[in-house]
Parts: structure tokens; C-alpha cells; sequence
């Protein structure tokens, strides 16, 4: 397989507007063949995604999705830049799978990495720089370890970092590129909110064999 340049990659996303992971990714799937590569981001929807980012998406969707069950319901804004583009059906089948993306990923608490607030990513720092595992290490190693791992926690908290419910191969941001690319909109995911049955509700725990026990004696 041909190594994949930084220049390469450079190249791909100036001519294709795709943004970087997306342009190596290409580049690897066609062997380092520009061409190739370009074609993969046009089949995927993902070229000329990143160069619509910047326009304001204000028209869009609120769409819901209750798990069987009815234990688990969630409700996300998507937005995009027309009504006409809202309304269609592949806009509303992107809706619908965000949301069931949400659903199926109890631990995300965020859209992006970038929302995640400076003391949430610093408090798991500090939980990961006490593990057991670092102690008596170099601090420049246990650093870059530390490093490492924060990176993939704060992905884990991230819903457009997920891998795609229904193809594991995509994360749930390129699932999105591909419905930019596709409908020529800036297409984001702006807030969403999960409802788990019962969640911060206490419920008294009654110890059924202690009550039986008890009135057997009172008998």
C-alpha cells in the first residue's frame, strides 16, 4: 500500500473541499490514486460537504424517536438551509437515524469534541493521570498516554464521533457529510435530548424477605 503524504492528503481536500480524515481515508480506500480518491468522496457525498459549513442552516427538522418499549424517547434539531430541502425524504430518513443513533448511545452527552466543556475534558484528565497503571512511569510518557486516552474518552462522549448504527464502517459526522454533499446544504446536528424511564427518580428498595421474616415473628 502507498504511504499516504501530508501533501497528498492537502491536495485532495484543496480540490475536493472534504476535510482532512476524510481526504486520508479516500486516499487509503484507492491506494494514493487522486482520482480514485476523488471519486470515492463524490460516491460517498462527502466532497464539497466542508465548503458548506459555513452557511447558516436555520430551516430544518425536530424530529423524535421512542424506543420499543416506550423506556427510552428522544428528541433532536437538525438543520439545514431550506424548508424545500426539510421536507424531503432524505433529509427526514437523516433525522430519523440521528435520532435513533442517540437512543442506541446511552453515554454521549454531546454533539461534537469541540462542545465539550474545558473542566469535563480536565476532570477526566485528572481521573486518568491517578490511574494505577501510569504510577512510576516518566511524566513525558505518562503525559502522552494520558493524552491518548482522553482523546478517545472525549469521542466517546461525542454523538458525530459514533460509529453509524447501521453501517459501523461510518461514524454518524460522515453520515451527515454524505447528506450535505447529497442535498448541496449545510446540513448540522444542533441539540438533542434523551428521556430514560425512571432516570433520577429514587425509588425505596423494600427488602421483601426481611418483611416476611418479620411477620412471621410478630405471628
Amino acid at each position: 500500500m502507498a504511504e499516504i503524504s501530508a501533501k497528498l492528503v492537502k491536495e485532495l481536500r484543496d480540490k475536493t473541499g472534504a476535510g482532512m480524515m476524510d481526504c486520508k481515508k479516500a486516499l487509503a480506500e484507492s491506494e494514493g490514486d487522486m482520482t480514485k480518491a476523488a471519486e470515492w468522496l463524490r460516491q460517498k457525498g462527502i466532497a464539497t460537504a466542508e465548503k458548506k459549513a459555513g452557511r447558516t442552516a436555520a430551516e430544518g427538522a425536530v424530529g423524535s424517536y421512542i424506543h420499543t418499549g416506550a423506556r427510552v424517547g428522544v428528541l433532536v434539531e437538525v438543520n439545514c438551509e431550506t424548508d424545500f430541502v426539510a421536507r424531503g425524504e432524505l433529509f427526514q430518513e437523516l433525522v430519523r437515524n440521528v435520532a435513533m443513533q442517540i437512543a442506541a448511545c446511552p453515554n454521549v452527552e454531546y454533539v461534537t469534541t469541540d462542545e465539550i466543556p474545558a473542566d469535563v475534558a480536565e476532570r477526566e484528565k485528572a481521573i486518568e493521570m491517578g490511574r494505577d497503571d501510569l504510577a512510576g512511569k516518566p511524566e513525558a510518557m505518562k503525559t502522552k498516554i494520558v493524552e491518548g486516552r482522553i482523546g478517545k474518552r472525549l469521542k466517546e462522549l461525542a454523538l458525530l464521533e459514533q460509529p453509524f448504527i447501521r453501517d459501523s464502517a461510518l461514524s454518524l459526522g460522515e453520515i451527515v457529510k454524505q447528506a450535505a454533499g447529497k442535498t448541496g446544504e449545510n446540513i448540522q446536528v444542533r441539540r438533542f435530548t434523551r428521556f430514560t424511564l425512571g432516570e433520577g427518580i429514587e425509588v425505596e428498595k423494600s427488602d421483601f424477605a426481611a418483611e416476611v421474616a418479620a411477620m412471621g415473628s410478630a405471628g
